[in-house]
């Protein structure tokens, strides 16, 4: 079912189940994917220049993808950033725009949406979304990882577990960590959680939450970015590093 008062053509993705039974109902129909975020500015314009896009081609599929929430799906594609936008036919790559390039998006979906099978894709796939890596390196057991990753979340008062270097972060979501913590002025120590899939894929079940960056103070798992967001807003934040 199409999202509540917009066209029929236009979804909020809501799993990785969804997402593939969208795509697969038509395999010659042309997709646009938006993998987006809520605290990123540049989102709020894009998600409209979608939204008429969606109105202006009744037969293009256009998906909307939270990429935080939607992680599975956002790794799949290797999406570091938002916005960022897709473009399929069925299971077939057609273009990818990083950014929010409305001309370009705009142009491309022109060009796309008008034609059937004339364009040359980039690349061509039957799988669903890419499923994570092994959990644990070789020689490590689950409670010997648990472990590790108890040490890790404690070597510091403030730990933040993200994709990258404070001064070079790999996704949107880690930058915006970084900025908030900054302009908190708290000092905090980092893991780069891409440099070791152990660590990556055991925080995710040891503090039950599927996504990155991850902020750890005194030991204990504190949240997302969306979750810090709203502590640093209604004042929590300072009242749990205090």
């Amino acid at each position: 079912m199409a999202t509540t008062g917009f066209p029929s053509n236009f979804y909020e993705v809501t799993s990785p189940e969804h997402f593939q039974s969208l795509l697969s109902q038509d395999l010659q129909r042309v997709s646009l994917i938006n993998f987006w975020a809520p605290w990123a500015e540049p989102c709020k314009q894009m998600n409209e220049v979608v939204l008429e896009l969606a109105k202006k081609y009744p037969q293009l599929l256009a998906l909307q993808v939270e990429a935080e929430t939607q992680s599975d799906i956002s790794e799949s594609f290797e999406i570091d950033a938002v916005p960022s936008f897709i473009i399929l036919r069925g299971h077939t790559l057609l273009g990818r725009i990083s950014g929010a390039d409305a001309p370009a998006l705009t142009n491309a979906i022109a060009t796309h949406a008008r034609t059937s099978s004339a364009v040359t894709p980039l690349s061509s796939t039957d799988r669903s979304p890419a499923a994570p890596p092994g959990s644990y390196n070789a020689g490590e057991s689950p409670e010997q990882l648990n472990e590790r990753l108890k040490d890790l979340m404690s070597k510091d008062k403030v730990v933040l577990f993200m994709k990258g270097s404070p001064d070079q972060p790999r996704c949107g979501f880690s930058r915006k960590m970084i900025g908030i913590l900054r302009d908190q002025g708290v000092q905090f120590s980092t893991f780069d959680i891409l440099t070791d899939e152990s660590v990556r894929s055991g925080l995710k079940v040891l503090n039950n939450w599927p996504t990155f960056p991850q902020l750890i103070i005194n030991g204990e798992f504190v949240g997302g970015l969306d979750i810090v967001q709203e502590m640093v807003d209604n004042g929590e934040f300072k009242e749990i590093l205090a």
